[in-house]
């Protein structure tokens, strides 16, 4: 489970995002879209119907619960999302973790319902439940099938009312959360903003980020934590959302019955938080990351700030791909430059950033960046980027529905941090933005006299791996060691297994030029969503002494179009507008009045990319230089380490680019890998949202369907691999805390075979069920040897690979790993209990329907079953197959197809006692 503890910053803001940007991987700015229109629309016409005020159901119980209940027909989903308004800034003084301790112990029962039980049914909904802690809210959300929105009632309450806290479970659970904290330590970006949140907020309860300290949890006691719990959980301190397929007379009735019972309580008062601007400082870190980073922080407003909407514009701009900020990387000065605004509650930081190669000029980079924002500071920024960030902001809004699980965390974050009735009243603020504001706000706070400045030094060795723990997964619960009884309640909605049924098919057709395409309709807003993949293996379509071509080849499509150049091109989607990448995975995202503009420009930029000499040069350096990085970077040679464990040594998939094979890639060479890569034969375009079958392919056909592959289709196909040995490997961490161990092998059977649905099952029990699992029963409950632990399958065409993955001391790397073997021969040696496979049947069964809770997992779904070359209704054969599957079929799978003595031993870290 993911955890967005340290701060409501890395919502918007990851170093590690931002270094995966500079290597291609992926953009700093988030996804939006925006409507477009002669004159300014109304406000009403702005405001999508799933974020009015008009469109949802809301009360406020008797004991002061606030609820609000939004409908979305995407998928028959429900999420829940209770905000508690109490983060770590109520925290007693030196303890400022107490809020994210309490989190934890949410999870460690209360009267009706204890831990085993709430593991167990967490299990069974077959959903994803997790809770984060920030300075000023603490939030718990389920997401689970609408029929279950009971049971999460039901969760909430009995967990606000009457959560155990005793003190043998805090001791239990304190050990745990002394771990995260020193893995997120062993983090460069976490040491980074934690230092920059102890300057930036000084004397105020942000100092302290919501994380916490070892020494602080080593004071806390459980009655400190009961103390907290009474003063701050209450339901007149909650905001409940409720998003999803319900009807919303009824849900709020359930809300009712269940909650109205709870008494309120008087809150204390809470602390104010007022930072002033700090004197300039200048920070240093040493990071294992492939580049270095150089970064200027300032002060800005918070999320309830009046001048929110105007910062968050001027964030925009300076994000901005059209920006003087992002030109530096055109440029060659820099592999990657950008903007984050990282907002509070009360309070928020900006972050400017470049990225320079290991080894490169770190004085240089700050230099630019400074230049770049005095520049703007004083002449102000560009009145067109004002206007495009304002539409752009607006009409991301119209993507809410989208997604069941985003449109619950949109609403809270309007109603519990930003102080709104609803999201829909962001649209106003952003529409009376001018400029002037945004000029008068650039100039007083990018003001050097306040600025943190902090230079990121990659170094080769030494360090943990980057983004290793930080704002990883939390351990909340512990599994039973037996079966467990659930509360009758639970009990009668849980326990049955129903039969699955179908899946509505999506509309498929092949254009003649042998383009696949899939349209999905969803009415729930009127945004269309693209998402494209040319499949491709570039181990085998790059020629021999040209690794990396395909590398330059995808970073080029952002550098324009026969027709636009980069600037030109930018403007024209900004225009429309929409949101478009291209390459071998491309996308669009645009509203419904203007799919065939986006399309049109998509085409553009996939079939006719401009790949200019000039910043080709530009961008082979850019490319050699990251690439130098990350070949010596510990993540990279771990990664590499398990591959060479279990492929054989002439492998395809072996193949790396090095610095010297870029650079002596040619400006032809590109232009012929691109013809010869790209083509409409090996190309499956998914389209969902607002729109028929009948219209897309119209618009996708006119835009796409000149597109004509040239000469033989290229061999893409990986060949089969011998079954993998047992082999050992250590990959040198010096001051790792812990050790990351994989045991992986290959297999003899791919995902075409019947059988490796039975292995899905069966790794439900063994490893991929989290706290109902074997391994974490075995590993960390009862012996401690892990702090996490987990299994599970890869699938390719021709490949199959099975791999168990676990951190721990290096003392206990080898009992850990007996322990892991133990329980996979476990499986072949008897069939699992009935209790274990009726647990992992509904946890996968009812997980199906929530992998359509959003239009981007739909599409990815689609895509990852056309790249596998599997029937779309693959999901459908699968919940058949775990549905009618026996105990002894699953051991029989294990017996024929797992090999636990062939398992490779790879550890990056200190040496492990075996």
């Amino acid at each position: 489970m993911t955890n967005r503890i340290v701060s409501n910053a890395c919502r918007r803001m990851s170093l590690c995002a931002a270094s995966m940007a500079i290597l291609g991987a992926t953009a700093l700015s988030p996804l939006r879209a925006h409507a477009q229109g002669v004159e300014a629309p109304t406000y009403s016409a702005l405001v999508p119907a799933a974020l009015s005020s008009a469109q949802v159901v809301r009360a406020k119980l008797a004991n002061g619960l606030r609820v609000v209940i939004v409908p979305d027909r995407l998928a028959p989903v429900v999420t829940t999302e209770i905000n508690y308004l109490v983060g770590s800034a109520e925290a007693p003084k030196g303890f400022p973790g107490t809020a994210h301790a309490l989190e934890h112990m949410m999870f460690r029962g209360s009267k009706g319902l204890d831990k085993d039980q709430l593991a167990a049914i967490g299990t069974r909904l077959g959903g994803s439940y997790n809770a984060d802690t920030t300075e000023d809210v603490t939030q718990y959300f389920y997401t689970a099938q609408a029929d279950d929105l009971p049971v999460l009632l039901k969760i909430e309450a009995l967990r606000m009312n009457g959560l155990t806290l005793s003190e043998a479970d805090w001791q239990k659970e304190r050990g745990a959360i002394e771990q995260e904290v020193a893995r997120d330590l062993s983090s460069p970006a976490y040491r980074y903003l934690e230092q920059l949140q102890a300057i930036l907020f000084a004397g105020t309860p942000y100092e302290h980020d919501a994380l916490g300290t070892r020494p602080s949890f080593d004071k806390t006691t459980a009655a400190d934590l009961r103390a907290f719990y009474k003063k701050w959980y209450a339901p007149n301190n909650a905001i409940l959302i409720i998003a999803g397929d319900v009807d919303p007379v009824k849900a709020l009735q359930l809300v009712q019955d269940t909650f109205d019972s709870i008494p309120a309580r008087t809150l204390p008062a809470r602390q104010a938080v007022a930072p002033v601007p700090p004197p300039a400082r200048t920070l240093s870190l040493t990071t294992d990351y492939p580049v270095g980073f150089a970064t200027l922080a300032f002060p800005m407003p918070g999320y309830s700030a009046k001048d929110f909407a105007v910062a968050d514009i001027l964030s925009d701009v300076l994000s901005s791909q059209r920006g003087a900020l992002y030109d530096l990387v055109p440029q060659g000065k820099a592999l990657f430059a950008g903007f984050e605004y990282a907002p509070k509650k009360e309070a928020g930081f900006g972050l400017a950033l470049a990225a320079f190669p290991k080894g490169g000029d770190s004085a240089k980079a700050m230099q630019d960046i400074r230049g770049v924002l005095e520049t703007l500071r004083k002449q102000g920024v560009p009145a067109d980027l004002v206007e495009a960030a304002k539409k752009r902001e607006i009409a991301q809004l119209q993507f809410a529905a989208n997604s069941v699980s985003g449109l619950a965390s949109l609403w809270s974050n309007a109603l519990a941090f930003q102080n709104l009735s609803s999201p829909g009243d962001m649209v106003a603020a952003y529409q009376a933005v001018t400029p002037e504001q945004v000029n008068q706000l650039a100039a007083r706070l990018l003001d050097p006299a306040h600025a943190v400045s902090a230079v990121l030094t990659p170094e080769t060795s030494g360090q943990p791996v980057s983004g290793k723990g930080f704002g990883g997964a939390e351990s909340f619960a512990t599994a039973p060691d037996k079966p467990v009884a659930l509360p009758e309640w639970a009990d009668k909605a849980l326990a049955r297994l129903e039969e699955p049924k179908p899946t509505p098919m999506p509309a498929t057709s092949t254009l003649p030029n042998g383009l696949t395409l899939v349209v999905w309709p969803s009415h729930v807003s009127h945004t269309i969503q693209l998402a494209g993949q040319v499949r491709q293996t570039p181990s085998l379509q790059q020629p021999k002494g040209q690794d990396g071509v395909s590398d330059i080849t995808e970073a080029l499509f952002s550098y324009g179009t026969t027709t636009h150049d980069r600037l030109a091109f930018q403007k024209a989607l900004d225009d429309i507008p929409a949101w478009e990448s291209a390459g071998s995975g491309f996308s669009l995202r645009v509203l419904t009045p203007d799919f065939e503009k986006g399309v049109a420009l998509l085409a553009e930029n996939e079939l006719h990319p401009a790949f200019p000499e000039k910043d080709f040069a530009v961008v082979r350096v850019q490319s050699a230089q990251a690439q130098a990085g990350e070949l010596a970077s510990p993540g990279h040679l771990f990664s590499r380490a398990v591959k060479a464990a279990i492929l054989p040594a002439n492998d395809p998939a072996l193949r790396e680019a090095t610095p010297q094979s870029i650079m002596k890639v040619s400006h032809e060479d590109v232009r012929h890998y691109y013809q010869q890569a790209w083509r409409p034969d090996l190309t499956t375009i998914v389209v969902t949202g607002d729109i028929t079958p009948e219209k897309a392919r119209a618009v996708i056909e006119k835009e796409f369907g000149g597109w004509k592959a040239e000469g033989p289709t290229p061999d893409i196909t990986l060949p089969a691999v011998p079954l993998s040995r047992a082999s050992r490997a250590v990959v040198p961490d010096k001051s790792s805390v812990q050790d990351e161990v994989v045991l992986a092998e290959t297999l003899g059977l791919t995902p075409a075979q019947p059988d490796h649905f039975l292995l899905q099952l069966g790794n439900e029990v063994l490893g991929g069920g989290l706290f109902s699992s074997r391994l974490y029963r075995d590993l960390r409950v009862k012996t401690g040897y892990v702090y996490s632990v987990g299994s599970a399958f890869e699938w390719g065409r021709t490949r199959g690979m099975y791999s168990v993955n676990f951190g721990a001391d290096p003392d206990k790397v080898g009992k850990a790993r007996n322990a892991a073997l133990h329980d996979i021969k476990a499986m072949q040696l008897a069939p699992p209990s009935a209790e274990e496979l009726a647990l992992a049947k509904a946890s996968l069964l009812r997980s199906i329907p929530l992998q359509r809770a959003s239009l981007d997992r739909i599409a990815s779904q689609y895509l990852y079953l056309s790249d596998l070359g599997l029937p779309l209704d693959n999901a459908d054969r699968a919940a058949h197959a775990y549905y009618g599957a026996t105990g002894a079929e699953v051991q029989k799978a294990f017996q024929h197809w797992m090999r636990p003595d062939d398992l490779a031993s790879i550890v990056k870290g200190p040496t492990p006692t075996w």
